[in-house]
């Protein structure tokens, strides 16, 4: 596994409204919950939108500027603001930016950047909600133990991408710093290893003492193929 999916590191319990919630059972949901935001479904489970501590603010904003002006102004301004709704449906902000939870956490994070979001909404092929991922969340992806990067080197990488045999790469992981010893059959073999090493979640960095038996540098581009070097050769 090079990539992490957002089904490794999502939360599954997610705390959810209906969207003919009213704003006093939103707030309590939240502060119960100890979160900033809400996911609105329906009865099947599929997102309708996000309702946050932002947009319940806003709401109260709106309505507190409203309160102020004159009657005339409030008759003429023909309004549909969030500062009007006292539900769910109306409070809620859509559409909602989602992710399935196949997708890489690389591409979670992209989605929030790209969209300035701080949580995606994780949907299965039918739009209905099976988790929830946070900025903390994948975060985390970066702050794992180096003995779990160890063991997805040797056998994410090493073993079921390459093929190698065990003992042909010895990895030494510190502090999330990837160093490889060893020695493998081709000279192009040692770029494919350092840069797979590289794409594993929580790596740092990558440098090697790496050997090769033959050099290939000077092969025209054909089929790749790597040899199943024995730890006696």
């Amino acid at each position: 596994m090079l990539q992490r999916r957002i089904e490794d590191v999502m939360t599954r319990d997610v705390a959810t409204v209906g969207p003919d919630s009213e704003f006093r059972d939103i707030v309590s949901a939240l502060d119960a919950r100890r979160i900033s935001a809400l996911p609105v479904v329906d009865d099947e489970r599929r997102i309708l939108g996000i309702v946050s501590e932002a947009d319940l603010l806003r709401a109260q904003v709106e309505q507190a500027e409203d309160a102020h002006r004159v009657p005339g102004l409030r008759r003429l301004a023909n309004r549909h603001t969030k500062g009007d709704g006292h539900t769910a449906r109306e409070l809620m902000t859509t559409p909602v930016v989602s992710v399935e939870p196949t997708s890489s956490t690389l591409r979670g994070a992209r989605l929030m950047d790209r969209h300035h979001v701080k949580r995606l909404p994780v949907v299965d092929t039918d739009g209905r909600l099976v988790g929830i991922v946070s900025r903390c969340d994948l975060l985390r992806t970066f702050l794992r133990p180096d003995e779990d990067i160890r063991t997805e080197i040797e056998h994410g990488v090493l073993r079921d991408a390459l093929w190698l045999e065990p003992g042909t790469i010895e990895v030494d992981v510190r502090d999330a710093m990837v160093r490889l010893s060893g020695a493998v059959d081709n000279r192009s073999l040692i770029d494919i290893v350092v840069r797979l090493c590289r794409a594993v979640d929580g790596v740092e960095n990558v440098t090697h003492a790496l050997t090769f038996d033959f050099d290939d540098s000077h092969i025209g581009p054909g089929p790749a193929h790597f040899g199943r070097r024995s730890p006696g050769r």
